[in-house]
Order: structure tokens, then C-alpha cells, then sequence
């Protein structure tokens, strides 16, 4: 807790008190003036329950509690024994010693390598605050050092972040300007979400949420009448009121096809929207070939995505007629472009919602999309907010963030990326504060090889999860409720001020003050602290964010009055949020950031790219996986890795309520009862589930609104590895073990997780309990000593 603010937090207020986190807002329940638990916030609608398991999570014992150092790395220095990293004891040592070790390793590097050989990317959610925003403060404090190898776009994101500036708008624009869910409720007829509309996802936004306002938005669509169609392979998967969903099962990677043949349809019989593809967008011709076959000789209609998609060709045709004869929006989910050609079913789906002729209308065009985050649909005023400088990084070299284990494992190699043809640098040190790659990245055996490349890895954490155990040096760092933050997100209706509720677990510190430490030993103390306390950054940004918010006209009060009353309602200009309207009323005034200033169904700059796995207008690309190739003949069943609904990616898995959800001890693997029938599988069975890359232990949950052919195993479990077991055989059910490591496409090498292939069988082996939630082996400074 910082000194400054300390008596702040120290008794009981005059009436609530709030805290913040990616899951939303809460109240802070008091037992004797003292701060004892959370409650929901009561404004919310449709709070989160993940977020109330925080105050028991972050006193657990798997705290990372001191400083620690991997033992051989302690005993030879830099670069011993990399392969051991996850597998052998840490030495506890005290503070000074462990900063005067960090820093002397990134002087070392620095003088003998560059920052070049400095990787920082440091990529994850981290913790809510817009100070204590670990990413935010490692890209500050290696820009104050001289700068280090970033990483690019998420992986989330990865592939539509970098296709939708050329085509359309950059992703975070559009993210925040979403049709709002009264203007959906009003106007639309008919939603057609391809992936599905699930409220599991829209839990979260970066930096806390106030209202939760998907299940609310969607029951409205419904009591209004509109039309919901959910094209996806999960039934379940949209949170809409019973039987007001009509579910089209696809096959899994094949919603590119469906896209083009609803698009096709339309076009061959004359009923797209010529005026609007003439005045708004660019390419319709060049794309207007390849639907109608003139470009290969294969016309894109139903009767062609039938047998792609496994969808009916007479309810396609139907949907097209229904999609062209009324208000209609087309939404799409996020993990449509976490594939192999990720791009092509974003492009595809915009050129559906194109040849519509209803983008830019009142609850007409395109979503990228409801449903992910719960920031699309916010009807609140937008501004920036409160946000750490982190200064300027004079280092060029970076990498697409999915290829951290190509730059590991093939340092000097090319690799293409949207145009540009880069190297991967040589990585001597990596330096990780917020996030965990081994929940993040496909294919984790080659990561855990990649990993021990690097002469010295460096982790602030807070748990002993699987980054902090393959880590030389660890740093405990504190959690959100031990350090005094602000509370803020886009579009949503609340800043709080996160005041400090329990006290640091052992030695743990900020970041903030272990970097100003190192700052300090470097000789870059000044450039990286500023002189300032965390309160004076705290009043800084803040009033910087107010001052943006004037701009916008809304009026926040003065630091010092938001800090007393614990929270600022953001009240501004109300007016209905329509997506590209202004686009829409007149193009030639408000044109878009694409090099036409229009929507771009060919894209000569991609074109110009000769990428032959993205090529300049959209198209159906075959994956590698999918139940339609040759691949299915080994690993017959799809497996989904979607987002759990007990966690964030893997924050949280050890909080009591993540582990009621476990199976016998591991995450739950869904499948259709036909195909764990003709296994000899049965609810609550332990099961392996594999293929060429990995294995893990998973406890089966049968489920009919799952198609079948297809499995759904949620990300976030810790990963928990037995190097003794064939295949180094996860025991906890991480689906990264089994998920593929390349890139969507050369335009975008993003994340492509969701083309996976895979086998399930029953597991009758010994008994392998899980042993990620047991801490890691630890030895005192003393014990070393005696060694």
C-alpha cells in the first residue's frame, strides 16, 4: 500500500466502498471497519461471479512470497541448464540480492548483446488499474534502459487486427464504436452471429467493467422481435432467452464458405445492393468473379458449401433471401480468425454484410462482434482515459506475438508479415512482468524447447503457476487488491478508485517499485520514475484522463474529491450509437482509414503482398485440420479451445470456483454422446485426449448441444506436465498441449488454435494426480548456504 494513500483504505467510509477488476465492479464487504470480502456491485445487472472468488485466491498459498532464483542458475550464472527451467528446486533469497542480480544480467546483456537481444513483449491481461498495468510498467521501464524486442498485435486478434485497416477500420476503432444494444433492439429483424453470442466471454473488459449488458441486450433483441440465428457448432454458445435461437450447426473452420455461398446466392441472382457496393466500396468486381466461378470455374452458392459446411443447401438459400429482405446484422465471433486463414472468414463476412447494402444503418452491416468483450453495444460516452506514458522504444526489431517460439527457436531466420519481410532476432534475456505464455501459446511441449534457449528468463509473478516455475529468476509482485490503482474502461459508466484492501503476501512489491529499484541500480532512475510517488502518477493520470473527458464534455470531478468518494460517474452527451454511420451518410466527408477511404472487397495492397495463403479478396483457403481433409483420417474429432466461464484465459484456475467446475481434478472436455458412445465413454470418465503434438488428462462431460465430430475443451488450466509420461502428458487439461504453432497467414501470422485435430480415448492408466496446485520445491538462502 503506498504511504501516501494508506489512511485512506484504513476504516470503514461513508458509504461504499469499490474495487475493480477485468470482471467488473464490486463492493467491498467490512466485518469490525475492516475489509472482509466482495459483494456484486449492485447497479450491475449481470454480475460475474469469477471476480468474487478473488479475495480467497489472492491470499493462497501458492503466493509467490520472496524472491527466488533457480538453483542452477544461482550456482553457474547465466545460461546454465536452460532445459531444467520447470523442473528443478528455487533458492529464496532476500530483495537487494535479487536486484543486484537482475540488474546486473540486463547490464551483461546490454553490453555485450544490445537491447536487441532483450525480449519484453510481456504479453497478457495482467491485473486491473491503469497504473499497476504490468505490461504497461516492464515497456517503461526497458524504454527507460534503452528500449527492447516488442511484440505486435494479440492473439486474440491477430489475424483481423491486421486484415481490418486495410479492409475496413482498425479493430480498436471498431471495437468502440458498435451499434449500441438499444439501437439493435430498435431496428434490427434479423442476427445472424456466426460463433455464437455467449455471455462466458463478455464477462470481461480490459481495465473492469460496470455493467454487464450482453443476456440484458439480447432478451431485448428478443422481446422486440428480431430474428436469432446462431451458425456455430455449439448450440449453447448464445445467452438468449430459451427457444428464441435458432441454432445451424457448421462444421468447424468452414464459416468462410457459408459466408461466401449466403453473398454468392444474392449476387448471381441479382439482389445485392449495386448502389451502396459502388459508393462505399472498392473491389466488388474483381470478388464478384471469383463468386460466380469466372475466376476458378467453381460458383460459390449453397449447393457448393454444403458439403464444406455440412449445412442444409435449401436453409442457406432460404437464410440468404431472409438476410436480404429486412433489417439484418451479421455478427462475428472472435475465434472465427484464431485459425489457419483466419483473415478469410472477417473478410468474407464483410463482404456478406457489403453486398447486403447495411453497413452504416441503425442496427444493419457488421459486428467484430458482440459477444468477446463486453465493451461492444456500450451506449456510454467514449474518451480516453487514465493511462501510463511508456515512453518511446528506439528498438525496431519485433515479432507477430504467436511466433515467440519460432523467434526462439530459429533466431536470424525470415519471416513474413503483413508486407514486410523481417528477421527473428537472437534472444539473450526475456523479461516477463503480467500474463503467462504457457497459457497463451499453441503448442506447448515446443514452447517449453523454445524456452530454454534464452541464457536468462525473468518473471514477476504473483503464483507459482507454469511461466513463474519456468523462470530463473522470480519477483513476487503484489495483486490488485494490495495496491492503490484507478479503476477505469471504455465506454463504461464508472471510474473507481482501487484502494489497497489486504496487505502484500511475504515480500511482495508493486511493480512499480521493483523497477524503480533496478531503475535506481542502472542509473535510470530519473527517466523511468519521473521523480513521482504512485500517488502523484495516480493524480497525473488522472487528470490527464479528465482532461480528455472535458474534451469530450464530460466533467469528472477534481483527483482529490474522486479519491474521497471512492468513485466518478462518467456522464456525458447521450446519442445513439450507430456503427459507420457517418461513413454511411456521406463517404466522401468521412472516409474510411483504408487506402481508398472505402470498404476494400479487393485489396490491391494485399494483392500486391502475393501471399498465395491471402490473397487479395476473400476466398475459401482448406486448413490443414478440419473434418472435411485428409488429417480427420488419424485424429477424427475437431477440438474447440474456447474461453472458460470460471476464469480469464488462466487467471484464477486455482480460486475455489474455477476448481468446482474441475472433473476429477482436471478441466472438463464436452463431447457429443454419440461419439463418446462409440468410444466406451461416460460422463465423468477420465479421459486422454491426443494427437501428433501432446496429451492431456481431461474429465468427460457429454453434451448434446455439441455437434458431433467436435469437442470443446476450454483454455485456462494451469499446465501441468509429466516428463516422465509419453509425451510429456499434461494432467490437467490445458488444450494448448494439442493446439498447432503457425501462423493463420503470411498477412498476419496469428494465433491459429481453433484448426486442431485430435483423438479421445478413455484413460485406464494409473492414477496421475494433478500436481500444479502443490507449489514448487523451495530452499532457503540458508540451505544454499550449507550446500
Amino acid at each position: 500500500m503506498n504511504p501516501d494513500l494508506e489512511h485512506e483504505a484504513a476504516g470503514a467510509e461513508a458509504g461504499r466502498q469499490l474495487t475493480q477488476s477485468h470482471w467488473g465492479t464490486y463492493e467491498v464487504r467490512r466485518a469490525e471497519g475492516r475489509p472482509c470480502g466482495l459483494e456484486p456491485l449492485a447497479e450491475d445487472p449481470d454480475p460475474s461471479p469469477i471476480g468474487l472468488a478473488m479475495w480467497d485466491a489472492y491470499r493462497s498459498p501458492l503466493r509467490v512470497q520472496r524472491p527466488a532464483v533457480r538453483r542452477s542458475w544461482l550456482r553457474q550464472g547465466s545460461g546454465a541448464a536452460g532445459a531444467l527451467r520447470g523442473r528443478e528446486p528455487f533458492v529464496e533469497v532476500e530483495w537487494d540480492e535479487a536486484l543486484d542480480l537482475v540488474a546486473a544480467e540486463l547490464r551483461r546483456v546490454r553490453e555485450r548483446h544490445g537491447n536487441e537481444a532483450i525480449f519484453g513483449g510481456s504479453y497478457g491481461w495482467s491485473s486491473a488499474g491503469r497504473f499497476h498495468h504490468a505490461q504497461s510498467q516492464v515497456h517503461r521501464f526497458l524504454n527507460s534502459l534503452g528500449g527492447y524486442v516488442r511484440s505486435v498485435d494479440t492473439y486474440s486478434l491477430g489475424a483481423a487486427r491486421v486484415l481490418l485497416p486495410h479492409v475496413l477500420a482498425p479493430m480498436e476503432e471498431l471495437m468502440a464504436s458498435h451499434h449500441g444494444w438499444d439501437v439493435l433492439a430498435e431496428h434490427t429483424k434479423l442476427l445472424l452471429a456466426f460463433g455464437g453470442l455467449p455471455a462466458k466471454n463478455a464477462q470481461i473488459s480490459a481495465g473492469g467493467t460496470a455493467e454487464h449488458r450482453l443476456r440484458a441486450g439480447l432478451a431485448k433483441l428478443a422481446a422486440a422481435g428480431c430474428r436469432l440465428v446462431n451458425v456455430s457448432p455449439v448450440r449453447d454458445d448464445f445467452d438468449a432467452p430459451p427457444g428464441s435461437v435458432e441454432w445451424l450447426p457448421i462444421r468447424p473452420g468452414t464459416d468462410a464458405a457459408a459466408m461466401l455461398a449466403l453473398a454468392g446466392e444474392l449476387v448471381r441472382s441479382g439482389r445485392h445492393d449495386s448502389a451502396f457496393l459502388k459508393s462505399h466500396c472498392v473491389g466488388f468486381e474483381r470478388w464478384a468473379d471469383y463468386l460466380l466461378g469466372r475466376e476458378d470455374g467453381i460458383v460459390k452458392d449453397a449447393a457448393w458449401a454444403a458439403p464444406i459446411t455440412g449445412l442444409d443447401p435449401q436453409r442457406l438459400r432460404r437464410l440468404a433471401d431472409e438476410l436480404v429482405g429486412t433489417r439484418s446484422f451479421v455478427n462475428l465471433s472472435w475465434s472465427l480468425q484464431r485459425a489457419e486463414h483466419g483473415e478469410q472468414p472477417y473478410w468474407a463476412g464483410l463482404g456478406l454484410a457489403a453486398v447486403l447494402g447495411q453497413i452504416g444503418l441503425p442496427g444493419g452491416g457488421l459486428g467484430v462482434g458482440y459477444g468477446p468483450v463486453n465493451l461492444m453495444g456500450s451506449p456510454h460516452p467514449r474518451f480516453a482515459g487514465p493511462t501510463l506514458p511508456q515512453g518511446r522504444n528506439p528498438v525496431g526489431a519485433f515479432i507477430p506475438v504467436a511466433r515467440i517460439a519460432d523467434m526462439l527457436l530459429h533466431p536470424g531466420a525470415p519471416f513474413d508479415y503483413n508486407g514486410r519481410r523481417c528477421t527473428y532476432p537472437e534472444i539473450e534475456l526475456v523479461y516477463w512482468a503480467g500474463g503467462n505464455p504457457f497459457h497463451h501459446h499453441q503448442d506447448l511441449n515446443r514452447l517449453a524447447r523454445a524456452w530454454a534457449r534464452p541464457a536468462t528468463v525473468i518473471a514477476h509473478e504473483q503464483f507459482w503457476n507454469a511461466h513463474a516455475r519456468r523462470a530463473d529468476i522470480v519477483l513476487p509482485a503484489t495483486s490488485t487488491l494490495e495496491r492503490d490503482d484507478i479503476g477505469w474502461s471504455v465506454r463504461e459508466p464508472l471510474m473507481v478508485a482501487m484502494k489497497a484492501l489486504q496487505p502484500p503476501p511475504g515480500q511482495a512489491r508493486d511493480d512499480y517499485a521493483i523497477f524503480s529499484a533496478l531503475a535506481r541500480r542502472l542509473g535510470v532512475e530519473a527517466a523511468y520514475t519521473e521523480g513521482r510517488t504512485v500517488h502523484e502518477w495516480l493524480r497525473a493520470m488522472y487528470d490527464q484522463g479528465a482532461a480528455n473527458a472535458r474534451a469530450a464534455g464530460i466533467e469528472l470531478p477534481g483527483f482529490d474529491a474522486f479519491w474521497q468518494a471512492g468513485e466518478a460517474r462518467i456522464e456525458g452527451p447521450a446519442a445513439p450509437v450507430v456503427m459507420l454511420g457517418e461513413f454511411r451518410a456521406d463517404p466522401q466527408a468521412h472516409p474510411l482509414k483504408t487506402p481508398s477511404g472505402r470498404i476494400e472487397l479487393h485489396s490491391e495492397t494485399i494483392a500486391g503482398f502475393d501471399y498465395e495463403d491471402c490473397p487479395g479478396h476473400p476466398v475459401w483457403l482448406e486448413p490443414v485440420e478440419w473434418l472435411g481433409g485428409a488429417a480427420a483420417a488419424r485424429h477424427p474429432l475437431h477440438l474447440i479451445s474456447d474461453q472458460p466461464h470460471t476464469k480469464l484465459h488462466s487467471q484464477l484456475d486455482h480460486s475455489a470456483y474455477s476448481l468446482a467446475n474441475k472433473v476429477a481434478g482436471r478441466e472438463p472436455l464436452r463431447m457429443h454422446p454419440d461419439d463418446a458412445r462409440r468410444r466406451g465413454i461416460a460422463d465423468g470418465d477420465l479421459v486422454r485426449v491426443f494427437n501428433d503434438r501432446g496429451a492431456c488428462l481431461a474429465g468427460a462431460r457429454l453434451d448434446a448441444a455439441t455437434l458431433p465430430g467436435v469437442l470443446r475443451l476450454a483454455t485456462g488450466a494451469w499446465w501441468d506436465p509429466d516428463f516422465d509420461a509419453p509425451q510429456a502428458l499434461d494432467r490437467h487439461g490445458n488444450p494448448n498441449v494439442l493446439t498447432r504453432d503457425v501462423g493463420a497467414s503470411k498477412l498476419s501470422q496469428g494465433c491459429s488454435a481453433q484448426s486442431c485435430l485430435v483423438e479421445v480415448q478413455r484413460y485406464d492408466g494409473p492414477a496421475t494426480p494433478t500436481r500444479v496446485f502443490d507449489g514448487p520445491s523451495l530452499e532457503a538462502a540458508g540451505e544454499r548456504a550449507r550446500r
